[in-house]
């Protein structure tokens, strides 16, 4: 009897360890989620970076996106054993900004923060302008944004 209990307690392990790699390659599949925020003089985009530490991360700017990274490893939990592996640990995201935003790109700065998130902010550069609107049948002119 013992035999067919190991043999139970076998199957069990090997079901749960195929079912939470499954989940953990969905996981790495999807983008990783995120908020684009814009204020007077920057944009802020604020990733989900769940367990991940500052050497986790990697983050470039290309071609008018923000391009995040993430690669996480599993600590090692003395006395226990792996039996549901549903964490991805090689996470990706883009972020993209605006068409027409001008931004400092030098002057970007990234955070992560102790609650999971990470907030990469990059300062506008003051290249771009308003841009008058006319009405067709005025001669008087109307201000893009209103003040």
């Amino acid at each position: 009897m013992s035999g067919l209990g190991e043999f139970g307690r076998s199957t069990v392990n090997a079901v749960l360890e195929r079912v939470g790699r499954g989940f953990s390659r969905v996981q790495e599949r999807k983008p990783l989620p995120h908020d684009l925020l814009e204020s007077d003089d920057a944009y802020l985009v604020v990733f989900d970076a769940p367990g991940a530490t500052r050497s986790d991360v990697q983050v470039r700017f290309m071609e008018g996106e923000i391009q995040v990274r993430l690669d996480r490893f599993r600590e090692f939990h003395e006395g226990f054993d792996m039996r549901f592996p549903g964490r991805g640990l090689s996470l990706d995201g883009r972020a993209s900004l605006p068409e027409d935003a001008g931004v400092d790109v030098s002057g970007a700065s990234a955070t992560l923060s102790s609650n999971g998130t990470l907030e990469v902010r990059v300062p506008k550069d003051g290249s771009t302008t308003d841009v008058t609107v006319h009405d067709e049948n005025e001669d008087t002119e109307v201000d893009a944004e209103p003040e």
